[in-house]
């Protein structure tokens, strides 16, 4: 498998460190942001990137502002986005004319969808989100979701049954209201970070496997024309 290479990322708020992962054959890219708690080399960002490698997607991941600078508290919706978009621009350059999709853990993904909701990423052709962060935990709502709407690029939502920061009925409502081109995928019995219980007989592996196959899977179908693909 090909190394990962890193990149650099010039924001309007600094400079932020990039991983790009380009196996040979990939024919579609993915620009990755990681979530609120941990940065683009946590575990589970580095297994996602590498079982998309497999599936034939090269992957752009990258640091957002504060986690660059070793702060425990997230960018703000301006300075986040303000990072989503230069890191479009990067991955529109390094994806040379291949299919190019954006989204990302949780955080990382609520502030793509902010930002293509505010103005299309360069190049991006739908959004791929692991973990939409609906609400807080324990405190269910669906305010979170309200930018959605504005959102033109279909929309895939890769959701534990278990995930205390979306309800599984609030985020199948939210997609349910969303144009057709938005689809739900859910892992049954995985929680926020996609761990799920021993008893289900499934490893942690398996389920980065799934997330993946199904991303990519559903990449190729609106890369070649079909939005919206049952998964």
């Amino acid at each position: 498998m090909t190394a990962a290479e890193p990149v650099r990322v010039e924001t309007p708020h600094g400079g932020v460190s990039a991983l790009w992962l380009d196996p040979p054959g990939a024919d579609r890219v993915y620009l990755l942001a990681h979530g609120a708690g941990a940065g683009m080399t946590h575990s589970f960002m580095a297994a996602m990137a590498l079982a998309f490698a497999e599936a034939g997607v090269a992957t752009l991941r990258y640091q957002l502002p504060y986690m660059e600078a070793r702060s425990g508290r997230p960018d703000s919706p301006a300075v986040a986005t303000a990072a989503v978009r230069a890191a479009a621009g990067v991955a529109e350059r390094l994806a040379a004319g291949r299919p190019l999709f954006a989204g990302g853990k949780s955080f990382g993904g609520r502030m793509t969808s902010t930002a293509q909701a505010e103005m299309p990423l360069a190049g991006c052709l739908g959004l791929v989100f692991l973990g939409f962060p609906l609400h807080p935990a324990k405190r269910p709502a669906t305010s979170r979701a309200q930018h959605l709407r504005q959102v033109r690029v279909p929309m895939l939502f890769l959701q534990g049954t278990r995930d205390e920061l979306a309800e599984t009925d609030l985020i199948r409502g939210v997609v349910a209201g969303l144009p057709e081109t938005a689809t739900l995928h859910e892992i049954d019995g995985a929680d926020h970070a996609f761990a799920v219980l021993k008893r289900t007989g499934r490893t942690g592996q398996e389920i980065i496997v799934e997330l993946a196959r199904v991303a990519s899977d559903w990449m190729r179908s609106v890369a070649g024309g079909s939005a919206r693909l049952p998964v």
